[in-house]
C-alpha cells in the first residue's frame, strides 16, 4: 500500500483505497475514499488523515491460493469489483506493507500505451 498524496488519487475510483488495522491487516478495500472524513473539505482530506492506495502485489501460500480460488464471488466483491473483498468476507487475512516506490498502474486498456510511452517504447 502507498500513502495517498493528492485528492486526485483519493477520489479516483480506478485507484483502490484500503483501510488497515494497527497490525497492518486490511479491513476493507474500496474504490471510494475511505474512511469518510466528516470534518473538512474533501479535497483536503488527505492532509488530515493518512489514506492508503492499494498497490496490488500479492504473495500466497499454495494452500491458501487453492482455498481462495474455490470461493464464490461475494456480494461486496460484485459491488466494488474487487476480488480482495471475497477473501475478507470469508475470513481470510490480507497483510499489508507500506511502500513509497511509485509503480506504473495498468488498470484499464488505455493505461498500457501510457506505460509503454514512459518506458520509451512506441
Amino acid at each position: 500500500i502507498m500513502p495517498v498524496e493528492t485528492g486526485d488519487i483519493l477520489f479516483n475510483p480506478a485507484n483502490v483505497k484500503v483501510v488497515v488495522n494497527k497490525k497492518m491487516e486490511a479491513m476493507y478495500f474500496s474504490r471510494q475514499a475511505i474512511p469518510f472524513f466528516r470534518d473538512g473539505e474533501p479535497a483536503e482530506w488527505h492532509k488530515h488523515f493518512t489514506y492508503y492506495s492499494h498497490v496490488g502485489m500479492y504473495a500466497y501460500r499454495c494452500d491458501i491460493l487453492e482455498k481462495i480460488t474455490a470461493l464464490e464471488p461475494s456480494a461486496l466483491e460484485k459491488a466494488e469489483m474487487l476480488e480482495q473483498l471475497r477473501w475478507l468476507e470469508n475470513g481470510f487475512t490480507i497483510r499489508c506493507g507500506i511502500t513509497t516506490i511509485k509503480s506504473y498502474s495498468v488498470d484499464e486498456p488505455e493505461d498500457v500505451s501510457g506505460v509503454l510511452k514512459l518506458k520509451g517504447i512506441n
